[in-house]
């Protein structure tokens, strides 16, 4: 049984967009928890990022996670949190431009910046999310030119495969071609907790319940 709660999990590149989105789509009905917002020096960032999630899930606060989330290995314990709670996981997936995240990491200061070999190593392990992954939903985000966004539902691509690296220019093949042939590789074996709900008869290791869409105005 679903509460009503959801958990949206961004996953895309570094300056892909993804703080502004929240701020322009989500901020006001979804609580933001982020790596980037705990001190430089912190330590257990995941430990510590996953008991927040457990607390705003607990008193019923929806929650975003603005992190990369490149892979399974990110974002499955969040989804099987969400799920613990009786709260859905929806994916926000913002395919990779490669030189336009470069572009704006490049305009960045401070912290905010990281190295464009950050950049590139992400892009190395981006999976894209998808339901066979455990999601309830998947929103594919792209920019709409306006300096707004454009939310569309279940994307293109084949789920659980990486984007086509001849979308991203010569970066992207580039640092796709690093991987030579990773792209083939899986996500981790799924938990124990999804394990369980499968053997109580939810084949996708999911509980049942449609997520929120907070862009249905009905």
């Amino acid at each position: 049984m679903t509460t009503g709660t959801d958990v949206a999990v961004f996953v895309g590149l570094q300056a892909s967009g993804k703080s502004t989105f929240f701020d322009q789509r989500l901020s006001g009905r979804y609580t933001l928890v982020s790596k980037d917002l705990f001190p430089r020096g912190a330590r257990n960032k995941q430990r510590r990022q996953m008991r927040l999630v457990d607390e705003h899930l607990a008193a019923g606060r929806p929650v975003a996670v603005d992190n990369t989330n490149p892979s399974p290995r990110e974002w499955t314990p969040l989804v099987e949190l969400a799920h613990a709670h009786g709260a859905t996981a929806t994916a926000y997936w913002f395919p990779p431009d490669v030189t336009g995240s470069l572009r704006r990491n490049a305009a960045r200061e401070g912290r905010a910046r990281v190295p464009d070999a950050g950049v590139l190593a992400t892009l190395r392990q981006l999976r894209k999310p998808s339901t066979e992954a455990g999601f309830d939903a998947v929103r594919e985000v792209r920019f709409d030119g306006r300096g707004g966004f454009e939310v569309r539902a279940e994307p293109l691509h084949a789920p659980g495969s990486p984007d086509d690296p001849a979308d991203h220019g010569a970066a992207g093949q580039a640092a796709f071609g690093m991987r030579a042939g990773a792209s083939a590789r899986t996500g981790p074996t799924s938990s124990p907790a999804v394990r369980c709900l499968r053997r109580k008869g939810h084949p996708t290791g999911k509980r049942p319940g449609r997520p929120v869409d907070p862009f249905d105005t009905r």
